[in-house]
């Protein structure tokens, strides 16, 4: 089996130089990669280049387009016969070729997808930012680092399909976001087997202000209403959870403010949920603060973007685009 590693990137030579450093690292190395620079203004050439010597690196620009298509165009350049997607900001543990290898070999799948995680030298925002993302406590059980019983739907950040999965389905679609869900519910429809492989996982650092992060979570809630117009079967109760949060604590707040301050309990009590988990989970109280606020970040932002979303585009009926008239990136 050949694996091409195809990465999208917009701005981010340095993120660009620690992902393919940690390909240096790998205990397998026959696969290729492929950086595809989509319509960026700093790009990360120079640092590809660097590399050359050291893994079999191939380097592309294209306009700006957004992830799907960067990936697509990464596919048609890959010589591989089976395709890995990894965003930018992910760095690779040691044996993550290896056990992709290994697992597919053992238990093969048309496409897989694996969990990330936080590394201890990442700062104390982005392990908070990674346990709001992971946790059983916020949205973490409907990310894509759980199987359900019957399936099971791989997230672009680290996921993998085969190259008949590409010239069947065309690959990603131009979604401005949710792109991968799209992509692994039309592989699912389409009859072929996804899997989780939860050894595969990858570090990713994700985004590193707090502006950021709201923004990315924001256009997830978006995302979800753009799923359910292509796919309306998609949208399960689960997904209006963040969204019935956001509306549950504007409730308690206004109740706070209006009836007793006493309604806030019940929000305090769910902070010290989180406050205690991500604490020892990550033997650190500030992260377990930090934790707290990311997490409602997570949540609210999420839902307000839901929220938002639905009045565009079921009430207004706007299109899909409406949402992202600006760059993907900014």
């Amino acid at each position: 089996m050949h694996l091409s590693v195809i990465v999208p990137v917009f701005n981010r030579p340095a993120e660009v130089e620690d992902l393919l450093y940690s390909l240096t690292l790998q205990t397998d190395r026959a696969f290729e990669v492929i950086v595809v620079e989509d319509g960026s203004t700093i790009t990360c050439e120079a640092v590809v280049n660097a590399f050359t010597s050291k893994l079999d690196v191939n380097y592309l620009y294209q306009p700006n387009s957004g992830p799907g298509p960067a990936r697509n165009a990464g596919s048609k350049a890959a010589q591989g016969d089976y395709l890995i997607f990894l965003d930018s900001d992910c760095v690779l543990p040691a044996r993550y070729i290896e056990v992709v290898k290994s697992s597919l070999t053992l238990d093969y799948a048309d496409a897989f997808g694996g969990p990330d995680q936080a590394r201890d030298d990442f700062t104390l925002l982005q392990r908070a930012i990674n346990y709001s993302m992971t946790s059983f406590l916020t949205t973490g059980g409907i990310r894509g680092g759980n199987e359900r019983l019957d399936k099971f739907y791989p997230r672009s950040f680290n996921m993998g399909y085969s190259m008949p999965v590409f010239e069947r389905t065309g690959g990603f679609s131009a979604m401005r976001f949710g792109e991968d869900i799209d992509m692994s519910i039309r592989i699912i429809g389409a009859g072929f087997k996804t899997r989780l492989i939860r050894e595969a996982y990858v570090y990713h650092r994700r985004r590193t202000t707090l502006r950021r992060f709201f923004k990315q979570v924001y256009n997830s809630g978006i995302a979800r209403i753009n799923l359910y117009k292509r796919h309306p079967h998609s949208l399960k109760l689960v997904h209006l959870a963040p969204t019935m949060f956001t509306l549950g604590v504007a409730f308690i707040s206004t109740l706070s403010t209006i009836v007793s301050p006493y309604f806030l309990l019940l929000l305090l009590v769910y902070s010290a949920f989180i406050l205690f988990d991500a604490t020892i989970r990550n033997r650190s109280v500030l992260i377990g603060l930090l934790a707290v606020v990311m997490s409602y970040v997570q949540l609210v932002g999420y839902g307000i973007g839901f929220i938002h979303a639905f009045f565009m585009r079921i009430i207004l009926r706007l299109g899909e685009f409406a949402m992202f008239q600006r760059s993907f990136y900014n």
